[in-house]
Formats: C-alpha cells, structure tokens, sequence
C-alpha cells in the first residue's frame, strides 16, 4: 500500500503525516493546503520540532490569508460567515458588508463606475 491520493493528485494527510507511517508531507503536494511557499516553511519547521523536540504544536492552514490574482482579485482569511455561525453560534457573530472603490482604480476613470465587495465577518 502507497500514499493515499486525492483524484487531483495531491497527497492525503492529516498534521503532514499521510496513510503511510513514518511518511510524511508539506507544501504544494498536501491536498487542501495553501500553495504557498512561507506556509510550506513554517510547515516543516514544526513537523521537525514535533518529529525531533517535544513540540505538539501543528499548523493551522484555515488562518492563512490567501489570494487569488485575477483580473477579479479575491482574498480569504478565516472562517466563512456560516462556518463562523455553526462554530460559536448566531448570536455572536457579526457581518459587515461595503463596496468601495480601490485606490488603484481611482486613479484613473477606465474602472470609475466599478467598486469592489468586501465582506468581513467578526465574533
């Protein structure tokens, strides 16, 4: 038996350690992980300190801002707004919505009629 594998390829694991004992993996090839090469590096320095010290301590990827650069710009950081619910419950959490015009654009008036979305959910 091998490394499980997600049908893109990727490799399974959970806190870097895949289906195979004593294997393990970080970085761009871990399925559902930030391709993010400062992620990765931070990855492997604790997987060293629990392999090799006494650590515990694992990476949490859900608070990792990422990004996505199109000609639509999206960023994420976070918990999304139902996750955020189900985790600490409705009446804490709260969610605020704004467009607004970046700077970029006020520069010049190609994009004047256009606004980006910005939502940010706080608990």
């Amino acid at each position: 038996k091998g490394v499980a594998l997600h049908g893109n390829g990727k490799i399974i694991c959970e806190n870097e350690q895949t289906t195979v004992p004593h294997v393990y993996a970080i970085g761009d090839v871990i399925h559902g992980g930030p391709e993010l090469t400062p992620v990765a590096i931070l990855a492997g320095r604790l997987l060293a300190r629990r392999l090799f010290g006494n650590s515990t301590e694992t990476i949490n990827y859900r608070n990792i801002a990422t990004a996505v650069f199109t000609p639509l710009e999206m960023g994420t950081v976070g918990l999304t707004e139902k996750e955020a619910i189900e985790q600490f419950g409705e009446s804490v959490i709260e969610s605020y919505i704004a467009s607004f015009s970046p700077l970029e654009w006020s520069i010049t008036e190609q994009h004047s009629d256009l606004s980006c979305f910005a939502k940010v959910v706080v608990h």
